[in-house]
């Protein structure tokens, strides 16, 4: 298949004199787009550094990705192509030997000469040079451009909140009064999940009501992955099922160190919303498919959402360059959402989907 822009792709190198070859597409350059061209130029140089490492290779030699037949201006071009590399090696420590920038003209030799020293100092004059000179905007974590005014404000938990008392029944009362008192205040529904008190079928009563429907379900299911939806799986589990599916999954996911999966930032907590609800905000663009595992992502999932779900919550979508990235099919999202359980769609009480347009 082809690359589209911002991404890469690795072949063999044949009779070159390399192991492999990595191809991407640079943007193309319009003032009026110079954001999106920034961020896209900035996830070339990304995804090469990426199928890099992927694939157990220490070195790569790259040249200027951004070329002149696409208007790229050759300095804010270079800025991109060295922060980025400089904020790629920052997070992958060991991993990568050498990174050779290849240059074949002298005014962008010129240019890279100039620059390297400001985001790769030597020694501490050039460190006190690079204080001075570095562009103020140096872009994420990244090395992406950020703008200020896009960026999620959310506001702190109301003034007040945290001042609530929680009344108590006095030390003093008598025995019987302290246990009336007790029975009235105390919900034992708030502390057991319904799949506790629910009556569970026999499993072979079950297994026929769901071969009974099996049929014209999967006449829909079919259908919709004409559609293009993939496969969105079959007939809901009951809520004992459900339960033991999301015990399940919670309990291999406490057991596991998934940081790796963490420090990519898919998903994080935001704060808490104008109403005093938690933020689970979910970043559409560092949803890496080749480079996630995605039976460890989908725990990782389960494990940050659990302290959230037992409650009202918000979720808060970024899809901004989602769309540079191989996305997963709607069975994949309907699995999570299965895993998740009840609570999560009970107490899910707004998502909110932010598409940043030029």
């Amino acid at each position: 298949g082809g690359c589209r822009t911002g991404m890469a792709k690795m072949t063999n190198a044949y009779d070159l004199p390399a192991r492999k070859v990595i191809h991407t597409v640079g943007p193309k350059y319009a003032v009026k787009y110079h954001t999106a061209a920034e961020n896209a130029l900035s996830h070339c140089y990304r995804s090469c550094l990426e199928l890099l490492i992927e694939n157990g290779l220490e070195s790569i030699a790259m040249g200027c990705i951004y070329t002149e037949a696409k208007n790229y201006p050759r300095e804010p071009a270079a800025h991109v192509a060295i922060r980025t590399v400089r904020r790629f090696l920052e997070k992958q420590k060991g991993k990568i030997a050498g990174v050779i920038f290849c240059i074949t003209s002298s005014s962008d030799t010129e240019i890279y000469k100039r620059l390297l020293p400001l985001y790769f100092p030597r020694d501490k004059q050039e460190e006190e040079t690079a204080v001075s000179k570095l562009p103020a905007d140096v872009g994420d974590e990244n090395g992406e451009t950020v703008i200020d005014e896009r960026k999620i404000r959310i506001r702190p938990l109301p003034a007040g909140a945290a001042d609530r008392t929680v009344a108590t029944a006095p030390l003093d009362l008598p025995l019987e009064s302290g246990l009336a008192s007790s029975r009235s205040t105390f919900k034992l529904d708030s502390y057991l999940d319904p799949s506790f008190m629910s009556l569970i079928k026999d499993p072979d009563l079950r297994r026929k009501e769901q071969w009974g429907k099996s049929s014209q379900a999967q006449k829909r299911f079919n259908y919709a992955r004409l559609l293009g939806y993939g496969d969105i799986g079959f007939p809901p589990l009951s809520a004992a099922e459900e339960y033991s599916l999301h015990s399940r999954y919670l309990a291999k996911a406490n057991s596991l160190n998934l940081s790796e999966i963490a420090e990519m930032k898919i998903i994080y907590r935001g704060g808490v919303d104008s109403e005093g609800r938690p933020v689970m905000v979910v970043v559409g663009a560092h949803f890496l498919l080749r480079c996630l595992d995605l039976e460890r992502f989908v725990l990782h999932v389960v494990k940050e959402f659990e302290p959230l779900i037992q409650k009202p919550y918000t979720i808060v979508y970024l899809h901004s360059a989602a769309s540079l990235q191989p996305q997963p099919d709607l069975g994949f999202m309907k699995r999570i959402q299965q895993i998740l359980g009840r609570k999560h769609q009970r107490n899910l009480h707004v998502g909110i989907l932010v598409v940043l347009t030029m």
